[in-house]
């Protein structure tokens, strides 16, 4: 039975491979689909022996002298590898930025029960945003915001690095941690305490705003 090459019907070419007759060179170093060593033939051999065993003849080496070809079902192999890559996509962790938000009034309760959520998220592999929002008079005293972005970001030193400092942005202070590699774990809740929250000076914003309106004189 006579057979040419040039009307063979290959599979579609999906990556940078060269297959059956698109090899063009005249010799290649044949592997057979054991893995067997089979030496260097000419590429219409290599083509023959390929059809005889319903494979396919892939080039798997092209800058070798001669280029390495290897025979093998090459349908086979790309679901094969389009199967590995979307377990591999599948199993790769998305990392979420994960936003929590405070005031300058939140309390040191309050406070702790945030540190602990953003443990509990930088340990899953997430980053956090904590950001402080002022209202009203509140925007008078940024230090107070900044002290506390610097006191959260030292109680979390073990769980996480600083990605951004804490920077004022309109209304609010933000700073952004990211995951310490040497920490991150599965999801996991943790039931571990958060370390106490060095307390703050307290600011009084409603006595201010009182003193402001009694220094008002009256229209």
């Amino acid at each position: 039975m006579c057979f040419d090459v040039l009307f063979w019907k290959e599979p579609p070419i999906r990556d940078k491979l060269r297959i059956n007759n698109r090899i063009r060179v005249r010799e290649v170093r044949l592997i057979d689909e054991n893995g067997n060593q089979v030496g260097i033939i000419t590429t219409r051999d290599a083509l023959d022996m390929a059809h005889d065993r319903d494979l396919d003849l892939v080039e798997v080496a092209p800058n070798a002298s001669p280029p390495v070809c290897r025979l093998m079902d090459y349908g086979k192999y790309r679901y094969e590898q389009t199967k590995k890559e979307r377990e591999a996509r599948k199993n790769q962790k998305q990392v979420e930025l994960k936003e929590i938000r405070m005031q300058p009034r939140t309390d040191t309760h309050d406070l702790q029960v945030k540190v602990n959520n953003a443990r509990r998220f930088l340990e899953e592999g997430h980053k956090v945003k904590f950001s402080v929002r002022f209202r009203g008079r509140e925007i008078t005293h940024p230090e107070i915001g900044r002290e506390m972005l610097e006191q959260i970001a030292e109680d979390l030193r073990d769980h996480g690095v600083l990605e951004q400092k804490p920077t004022l942005e309109g209304r609010a202070y933000s700073l952004i941690m990211a995951p310490s590699p040497s920490k991150t774990q599965p999801a996991k809740r943790s039931d571990k305490p958060a370390p106490p929250l060095s307390s703050l000076g307290d600011i009084d914003f409603d006595a201010e705003d009182e003193d402001q309106q009694a220094g008002q004189a009256p229209l």
